[in-house]
């Protein structure tokens, strides 16, 4: 996919992402503190099955379950001579069930390493690590690219960088960040949206998170700083944790296409959702969109 083909898509239409994937392998088996990288490896019926779900559902543009799948954080399980081998199989594995008109992007996330000053990571190494990975991405034939649950706008600056050296794949990037659209690690989402698309980004906003009914005024001032499309990928509602140490989301899916609707309104063009969500969640979007 092009930059311009990516553009095509998003005129005059809304556009549906995929919803969550890590608790939805949870519900499905995957041990906590696990990589989930390794155990979707060896699970290729259960990625798959969630997958086309989410494509039954409506979805347009589906992950990959290629999110951890950097070098740093694949070293932490002791998996980084795997690298190209895991990004490429796991990439093979949504470009397997994906049908003419759905698109795979090829999933990444921070290093989770703090950036000079605060920590060691500089843009540099971060520019080594992102390249190394979406290379892998790149010649796996994902159709896009997506960096993801990013908490510093210097990293992800980073990350774009490294993309724009290794392809011509349109990237996607969305931070996390609280409810008055602040970031973890400084600065907040409309700052980081000005930059993102100025380096070079298709499409700037939010994923993870909280609930889409907190997230009405930061889509809005997004959408009003920026003139590519704005994405709005949440939780379903804020957890509560369990007897058991599970995660509990508060919003049913309809509860969330109607928050998902506002933020529709409000400026957001590139919809799905994060953490809690599940197909139903998109299928009740796509409903609500009169599909």
């Amino acid at each position: 996919m092009t930059k311009q083909e990516f553009q095509k898509l998003t005129e005059d239409h809304v556009l549906l992402l995929d919803g969550a994937t890590g608790s939805n392998l949870m519900k499905a088996g995957m041990p906590r503190g696990v990589c989930t990288e390794s155990w979707v490896l060896e699970h290729k019926d259960v990625i798959q099955s969630l997958q086309k779900a989410y494509i039954a559902a409506g979805s347009h543009i589906i992950y990959a379950p290629t999110f951890g799948g950097n070098r740093i954080n694949l070293t932490m399980h002791g998996l980084e001579d795997q690298i190209e081998q895991i990004n490429h199989t796991l990439a093979g594995y949504s470009k397997e069930i994906a049908p003419e008109g759905v698109f795979v992007a090829g999933d990444i996330t921070t290093t989770g390493k703090m950036m000079a000053p605060a920590g060691d990571m500089t843009y540099e190494k971060a520019f080594e690590v992102y390249q190394e990975q979406i290379g892998y991405l790149r010649d796996a034939g994902v159709d896009l690219i997506v960096a993801e649950t990013m908490i510093n706008i210097e990293e992800t600056l980073a990350a774009l960088d490294a993309a724009a050296s290794v392809s011509s794949l349109p990237v996607m990037c969305t931070m996390t960040v609280e409810a008055d659209g602040s970031i973890f690690s400084g600065g907040n989402a409309v700052e980081a949206a000005i930059a993102l698309e100025g380096a070079g980004a298709v499409a700037v906003g939010i994923n993870c998170s909280v609930g889409p009914d907190q997230l009405v005024s930061v889509v809005r001032n997004i959408k009003e700083n920026v003139s590519i499309p704005v994405i709005a990928k949440p939780n379903a509602g804020m957890p509560t944790i369990d007897d058991q140490g599970n995660a509990i989301y508060s919003m049913d899916a309809k509860s969330f296409a109607e928050h998902m609707k506002v933020l529709i309104e409000n400026g957001a063009s590139v919809v799905g959702g994060c953490c809690g969500t599940t197909p139903e969640f998109i299928r009740e979007i796509s409903r609500s969109l009169g599909r």
